[in-house]
């Protein structure tokens, strides 16, 4: 399961998707995310469907590697989903059986919110990973500029998010790793119940902080050591400029956010 997290990772490929901007990637990313809160209409997840589709298959990213970042929080998918299973008032009652009330309402709501959910994570995944944190950091200092006026330290705040992207590959091969040796010296983290599998985490995370603490501090050293004193009249070896083919992206975007907006007035289901 530690190897199934995706997100933080960046697979290496020759696609149009990691040809794009970075800048066009975040706001992509982000006006997709916020157009799976825009409907609750079986035809808007199709059409969300289709268009993730297609950009899977553009990133040459193998989908298998995609959804595998669904793995490490299916179990959050599922404790969700049945908050809303049991806890939905309202249509007509499927079972009843004390508290338990299931109706039409709940699972349609169970169904569409897990979709959500689902093309939530796996819009984020793509994004990082067919970007690399550097393009990342680029990315979002770029488009949080205007905020400098305002005395918001951009450069700051960006490159702690791509410390913390940088981190995420890094931590989770350091816990595989921590996690063979521990088996290898007889610990058992599957069996007992769930406070005795609580309990034997325990000689994972110690050591993961200590692996942490001192990465982090190396790296504070290392910046330190080349006299790093934030953005100020720092250039870049390589200007993020558009070109042909983000404006086309943005274009595809706008009318994805379009065809959304007309089919949930339009139609009916």
């Amino acid at each position: 399961m530690i190897r199934d997290i995706t997100i933080g990772q960046y697979y290496l490929t020759d696609s149009v998707i990691h040809k794009l901007d970075p800048r066009v990637k975040v706001v992509c990313t982000f006006a997709y995310i916020i157009s799976l809160f825009c409907f609750n209409q079986l035809s808007g997840y199709i059409i969300a469907a289709v268009f993730f589709l297609c950009v899977i298959k553009l990133s040459k990213v193998p989908f298998k590697f995609v959804v595998r970042g669904i793995k490490p929080v299916l179990f959050m998918l599922v404790f969700t989903a049945m908050l809303n299973l049991f806890w939905t008032s309202g249509g007509n009652v499927i079972v009843k059986f004390g508290i338990i009330t299931i109706t039409e309402e709940g699972i349609e709501r169970t169904v569409f919110m897990a979709l959500r959910l689902i093309f939530l994570i796996i819009g984020s995944s793509i994004m990082t990973l067919t970007t690399t944190p550097n393009q990342l950091t680029d990315a979002i200092e770029k488009l949080l500029k205007p905020l400098n006026r305002v005395k918001v330290p951009v450069h700051e705040v960006a490159m702690m998010m791509s410390i913390a992207l940088r981190f995420i590959p890094i931590l989770v091969e350091e816990t595989d790793k921590i996690m063979k040796a521990q088996m290898a010296r007889g610990a058992d983290f599957e069996s007992g119940n769930i406070f005795r599998r609580i309990k034997s985490m325990a000689p994972i995370i110690i050591p993961l902080f200590v692996s942490a603490a001192r990465r982090a501090s190396d790296l504070a050293l290392a910046m330190d050591a080349r006299c790093y004193n934030g953005g100020s009249g720092r250039t870049k070896m390589k200007p993020l400029e558009y070109k042909g083919r983000d404006i086309a992206a943005y274009l595809v975007m706008a009318g994805y956010i379009a065809v959304i907006i007309i089919t949930g007035k339009y139609l009916p289901f």
